[in-house]
């Protein structure tokens, strides 16, 4: 499946490498066919989301997937200008974290978030959450352009 006759273009902000390779495995496997870029960091997310930097070819993102713990930048704070933004609001953006607190998760929806997932534990209940995001946002959903209002 293609969204705008293009790969389905991914942003994952991730500093645990433990996860992003996981994340980048159990998306490889997947049905759709995607590409996927990742950083570090909340700085690096919005050098990345500007095309600053290294990352001035950076493609636009169709989808955000960001943990909310990140070094330099705050998940949070990394939401709260995605969503400010008027060339990035559109783009969804799916919280994937370790934190299960009822503030984070209200923060979250109150920042516009679109999703909030708690990352599993077990490496089998982290691929199935994975693969469950992929076919949820990536066959189900029709993403919006990126045209600007």
């Amino acid at each position: 499946m293609e969204i705008f006759g293009k790969p389905i273009e991914i942003l994952l902000v991730e500093d645990n490498p433990g996860d992003v390779r996981l994340m980048l495995e159990a998306l490889k496997e997947g049905k759709v066919l995607n590409r996927v870029s990742v950083v570090e960091d909340g700085l690096e997310a919005m050098a990345f989301l500007r095309q600053e930097g290294k990352h001035t070819d950076a493609p636009r993102p169709d989808l955000i997937l960001l943990d909310l713990n990140l070094p330099l930048m705050d998940g949070r704070d990394v939401l709260a200008e995605i969503k400010a933004d008027i060339g990035f609001k559109r783009i969804p953006v799916v919280i994937l974290t370790v934190s299960q607190a009822e503030e984070d998760i209200l923060k979250s929806y109150n920042l516009y978030a679109n999703c909030y997932i708690t990352k599993p534990v077990g490496l089998d209940d982290f691929v199935s959450v994975v693969k469950a995001i992929e076919n949820f946002w990536l066959t189900i959903v029709k993403l919006p352009p990126d045209a600007e209002e």
